[in-house]
């Protein structure tokens, strides 16, 4: 996730018995939960601690503040999660594994209890995700590992607010905090667009409403820029997923899908070359996402978090209040999958919904925005 995302593997604490490889897995993932629950104390704790910085406590007031806002105008759960901080000391808490074939954008999924199938694999170590990710190319797939700073547990634990997200600017901090609460007011199992996409929807409206009572002016027109670039970065990511997306689903050869592959993901990096000096002055916080050597892993997850956003929006319009929006998602989450899609193409389909399409801010693919960048 970006942004999230469901921390699928603390369920194994429910599990019985499993193969030796998932047993592995799950062990991984329940001691670096339990380790990452362990490491938090009460905020506020570290605001009475003479030996925490100015500038810590300052950043931790803030997501005081941001919690708050997030019960109080937003709705949003009011209980322990990102009441308590901890400080891990590494750059991110997960790193997750996406995979796919050579020539198919549909990714690998992994399945776990009570959270479903998701389309992605987490570790708390950077070499265990990297030793998997090595076993999956040897396998033939294409693969990608991707940092996470935060995720949520779904309310199964009080989700610490964390050291790999509180240095972001500040309304980068309200995005990702709003973002995960909302995982925690519905979730459909096995269903990631669906939940991703309805926390995007949260995020967006809650930074919103955030900056408009509590932003400076040079606040809110940082994050005006940072939500153009992260939108025209979206936009660009999408139109190359598609072009591949016709070469793959084409009667010619492999060999000349492959061609024809290259030639997208060339045509992909001279255009965001071409955007990044001429409509962002030389802007290069995204500049790491495309040094890497892009695979269709990379082009996964911007579906998964921008898809239904749209039908989302015109929900929450026709809805009238974040309270009936809830109420009418936590609906659609208890149904079959293909009934919450009929009814978010009903949306789309709806004359209204034209006019509430608002600026999106959320694409996990995206690299984390720091303090200096923005």
């Amino acid at each position: 996730m970006r942004w999230w995302l469901v921390n699928s593997l603390a369920i194994s604490l429910v599990l019985g018995t499993t193969g030796c490889a998932q047993l592995s897995y799950y062990a991984q993932a329940t001691q670096g939960q339990l380790g990452l629950v362990a490491s938090a104390k009460p905020i506020d704790q570290w605001l009475a601690d003479p030996k925490v910085s100015d500038q810590l406590k300052q950043r931790l007031t803030r997501a005081q503040q941001i919690r708050t806002f997030a019960v109080q105008a937003l709705g949003l759960p009011e209980n322990g999660s990102y009441t308590r901080y901890a400080e891990l000391n590494r750059p991110y808490v997960v790193w997750n594994v996406i995979a796919t074939q050579e020539l198919s954008m549909k990714p690998v999924q992994w399945c776990f209890p009570v959270a479903g199938c998701v389309d992605y694999r987490g570790y708390y170590r950077k070499e265990d995700a990297q030793r998997f990710a090595q076993e999956l190319r040897d396998q033939g797939y294409e693969v990608r590992v991707s940092g996470v700073p935060a995720y949520s547990t779904l309310g199964w634990f009080n989700d610490p607010v964390l050291s790999t997200f509180i240095a972001y600017p500040e309304a980068e901090v309200a995005r990702m905090l709003f973002h995960e609460l909302a995982h925690q007011v519905a979730y459909a199992p096995g269903d990631t667009t669906f939940n991703e996409s309805f926390a995007t929807t949260v995020e967006s409206i809650g930074v919103e409403q955030w900056l408009d009572e509590h932003g400076s002016p040079d606040s809110r027109e940082r994050y005006r820029e940072f939500r153009q670039r992260k939108r025209d970065f979206i936009d660009l990511l999408t139109q190359h997923r598609q072009r591949l997306e016709e070469v793959f689903a084409s009667d010619i050869s492999d060999d000349e899908k492959r061609n024809k592959k290259a030639l997208v993901i060339t045509s992909l990096k001279q255009t965001y070359h071409q955007i990044k000096e001429e409509k962002w002055g030389g802007y290069s916080g995204y500049d790491q996402w495309f040094n890497e050597p892009i695979t269709n892993a990379h082009f996964v997850l911007i579906a998964t978090y921008e898809e239904l956003v749209p039908a989302f929006q015109a929900l929450h319009a026709k809805a009238g209040s974040l309270k009936k929006f809830y109420a009418e998602v936590k609906a659609m989450a208890k149904q079959d999958k293909a009934r919450r899609r009929e009814q978010l193409s009903l949306l789309l389909a709806t004359p209204s919904s034209a006019q509430t399409r608002v600026p999106v801010q959320t694409a996990p693919e995206a690299p984390a925005p720091t303090a200096a960048a923005q």
